[in-house]
């Protein structure tokens, strides 16, 4: 713990910490087939059957493997696994088990597969793990949006290096994650899962996700599976220049820079045709644009909405497998006609075996084939330790962004406070669409308790950390949202059971008085307003009308503004609320996102000023409910319907940049980078870490966007101190993509330093000068600032 303490204070740049890995040159590359594996998957293909090959091909769900009693049952494993399987899919949040008895569902599944299966092939347990391992009782970090919003790809590492280490105690050994859809709405149900709007931001949070989740030996670590390819959060009809140098940017980058080997395919179509069956997409893109010579996989279902009919299953499994999709998840529907497909010539036996030695490499690479394989760990298990929960509170610390404050925070300590609203005492407000509880009872129905682990809701974080001379009184006030406010989608990424919205996700314990809310804020100093969404109103397959506040929460805060009393607004959820209508009124504001299990110790700690925030947005902020796509680098004309940019958060101290200067004012376009420096200073009165951003402009008509994210970095910095920022701009990041080539142009370019996407504090020009450069990949993808 002291060594991560350490690297928190410090603000370790994100160069310092990928000064080799986020460079795209692939230096710690290792392909996915080596001699080793292939003389392993060699000699253990040529001696299985048919079946045992096609059985690697897809999965099972659990619940076709247990009895009643949740025990793994003989007969349905000689039933349905005669032949072994690939891979048992979401097999920790589809059963209701502690750790210890999840992992001994593992190991008595493993021992069945190696006595009563003709090769004895071990199953490879996959599971989400966005949040954290999605299993009951494992940490819940903070949901995806929010983690986006520290800017801190060093503790993302951490995060997703213990992740692994609590899936590999069970014996899971895939990880359905990281979610890397570059999302430029608010609308969208999924953009909590996303690292939000911005390609480069997404691309560094991914493959430091990645690094942490695979570590250096896969076979020790677990593997990542990016998703979803390509454009499901948005932007998969944009033109192909945008679709190349953005959408697919951050799969490119946790392929080549960590080393990801496992890609899922969405939902979506692309040019007519879903993407589980699109060549262009899997071939061109994916392969061709990125080198990734890894495993693809379908998402749930998708390969079966290819074609309607049982007799049509032999063509979808067809039509997948041709377009270079590798195995179908969750069951297989599909893929067990893939013999009757090869039998009749529509699909190749070479392509067969390519997809079959594949699914076998990924459990060489696991480390899962070796003999006497450590596939889980013995004794009592623990999946939410110290350290994980400190690390839980770290991000959630770190991703609050403080968006609006007059003065009235932090709190004063002899202030008596109201605390108020549906989000103040509700585990709900801290979790998103897939953390275990909330999986449990969106997709199970089962109401989860909040302690396994123990989720901290605000209130009680301010009953832990508020100081004894100030005083709190709790009062619910207000319903989360009106009957029929939110509905399920019946089809598309969602199972068709799931026909309504779960109550107990909108339900409280708690009595719900708004007259007495009221009357609490009046008799109070200052108002602490709880409001937002919970994840029945957002996340997959959550249907809402607009993002404002739901049900009757904005009128709530109007009259508690009317009260006159200072109210401070903090909402919590898995996207930014359009709050137009009451953001004069308040006094503050803060987004928490869904902030984790420690969410509520770690807003309540920025309330009091335990804690100064730093988080910074990662979406452009909507000040109206408009379902266009916005993005910071596109379409100024959008501007005015954005209420806080990208990159936009503020402090409890001032920071002041200054003295920037270039080294070099012109460099070749055979040159390998520009570098310049700076310096920032805290020129306030309180310790803090100030995320500095660096952006680039094109002069001289070149055909890149008006300004573009091209590095970050965290820096602390007490009152009063001043560092010196050291920062390399490679060219290759000033290339464009065009006619399946990349391009740097000769011409001048705008450096710009900023707190955000227009608050740029500093700038100065460089001239690019030779012939224009043209390249197949380009050999760095980040900067690099020290």
């Amino acid at each position: 713990m002291k060594k991560k303490k350490k690297l928190l204070v410090a603000g370790i740049a994100l160069s310092v910490l990928f000064s080799t890995n986020l460079q795209a040159q692939t230096v710690n590359y290792t392909p996915f087939e080596t001699k080793e594996s292939q003389k392993i998957v060699n000699e253990l293909y040529n001696r299985m059957t048919l079946e045992e090959k096609v059985a690697q091909l897809h999965g099972i769900v659990p619940g076709s493997l247990v009895d009643k009693n949740g025990k793994l049952s003989d007969e349905k494993c000689r039933k349905n696994i005669p032949n072994g399987i690939g891979h048992v899919c979401q097999f920790a949040c589809a059963q209701e088990l502690d750790p210890d008895k999840l992992r001994d569902f593992v190991a008595d599944l493993q021992e069945w597969l190696r006595k009563n299966t003709p090769s004895g092939i071990p199953a490879i347990c996959h599971e989400e793990a966005i949040s954290g391992f999605a299993a009951k009782g494992a940490t819940v970090y903070p949901q995806q949006l929010g983690l986006a919003c520290t800017w801190n790809p060093d503790l993302m590492i951490e995060k997703s290096r213990q992740t692994a280490e609590a899936m590999r105690k069970v014996g899971s050994t895939m990880a359905l994650s990281p979610m890397v859809d570059v999302v430029r709405t608010s609308t969208f149900n999924r953009i909590e899962e996303s690292y939000g709007e911005d390609s480069y931001l997404s691309g560094a949070m991914g493959v430091a996700f990645v690094q942490g989740l695979q570590g250096n030996d896969l076979a020790k670590g677990v593997a990542a599976c990016s998703k979803h390819f390509l454009g499901y959060g948005g932007g998969s009809e944009s033109p192909e220049k945008e679709l190349t140098e953005e959408i697919l940017f951050p799969h490119e980058a946790i392929i080549r820079c960590a080393g990801s080997k496992c890609t899922m395919t969405g939902y979506h179509s692309y040019k007519g045709k879903l993407v589980v069956a699109s060549a262009p997409l899997i071939q061109d893109y994916l392969r061709g644009r990125t080198g990734f010579d890894g495993i693809v996989v379908s998402d749930y279902g998708a390969i079966g909405r290819l074609y309607k009919g049982d007799d049509m299953l032999a063509k979808c499994a067809a039509e997948a497998m041709n377009a270079g999709n590798d195995l179908e998840f969750s069951n297989g529907k599909c893929y067990p006609h893939l013999p009757e497909a090869m039998a009749s010539g529509i699909v190749s036996e070479a392509r067969f075996e390519e997809a079959v030695k594949r699914a076998l490499t990924l459990k060489v690479r696991l480390g899962m084939l070796t003999p006497n394989a450590k596939l889980f760990e013995k004794g009592h298990l623990n999946l939410d330790t110290p350290d994980y929960r400190q690390t839980a509170y770290e991000l959630a610390c770190q991703s609050v962004v403080l968006l609006k404050n007059n003065g009235v925070l932090p709190l004063k300590p002899t202030a008596k406070i109201a605390l108020v609203g549906p989000n103040a005492n509700s585990f709900w407000s801290l979790i998103g669409d897939y953390a275990y509880p909330s999986m449990l009872a969106f997709w199970r129905r089962k109401k989860p308790d909040g302690q396994n682990p123990y989720l901290i809701p605000l209130y009680d974080g301010l009953k832990n950390k508020k100081p004894a001379s100030m005083i709190v009184g709790y009062e619910r006030g207000c319903e989360w949202s009106l009957p029929g406010e939110a509905t399920i989608k019946s089809s598309g990424d969602v199972d068709p059971r799931t026909s309504q919205l779960t109550a107990m996700m909108v339900e409280s314990a708690d009595h719900t008085d708004w007259n007495a809310a009221i009357k609490l804020a009046k008799e109070s100093d200052i108002i602490v307003a709880a409001v937002g969404e919970n994840p029945a109103l957002c996340g997959e397959a959550r249907v809402r009308k607009g993002i404002d506040l739901p049900g009757d929460q904005e009128k709530f805060v109007k009259e508690l503004i009317a009260t006159g009393k200072p109210v401070v607004l903090v909402i919590m959820g898995g996207r930014p609320q359009v709050i137009d209508e009451i953001e004069k009124g308040c006094a503050a504001i803060m987004h928490a996102w869904y902030p984790g299990e420690e969410g509520g110790n770690a807003v309540a700690d920025i309330l009091l000023g335990n804690v100064n925030p730093s988080g910074k947005l990662c979406v452009s902020y909507p000040k109206t409910e408009s379902e266009e796509n916005i993005c910071y680098n596109n379409q100024p004309e959008l501007l005015s319907k954005v209420a806080y940019p990208f990159g936009y958060g503020l402090s409890y101290t001032t920071y002041t940049y200054s003295n920037l200067k270039i080294q070099k004012s012109t460099v070749c376009t055979t040159d390998k980078s520009i570098k310049f420096s700076f310096d920032i200073t805290n020129s306030g009165k309180m310790e803090g870490t100030e995320i500095i951003q660096l952006y680039l402009s094109p002069v001289d008509g070149q055909p890149l966007k008006p300004i573009q994210l091209k590095g970050f970095k965290r820096i602390s910095l007490k009152p009063g101190e001043t560092q010196k920022v050291k920062a390399e701009l490679m060219l290759d990041q000033l290339a464009y993509y065009f006619e399946k080539q990349w391009h740097i142009m000769p011409g001048k370019y705008e450096i710009k330093i900023g707190a955000s996407s227009i608050d740029i504090r500093l700038n100065s020009f460089f001239s690019v000068t030779g012939n224009a450069k043209t390249m197949k990949q380009r050999e760095f993808l980040f900067s690099e600032i020290h």
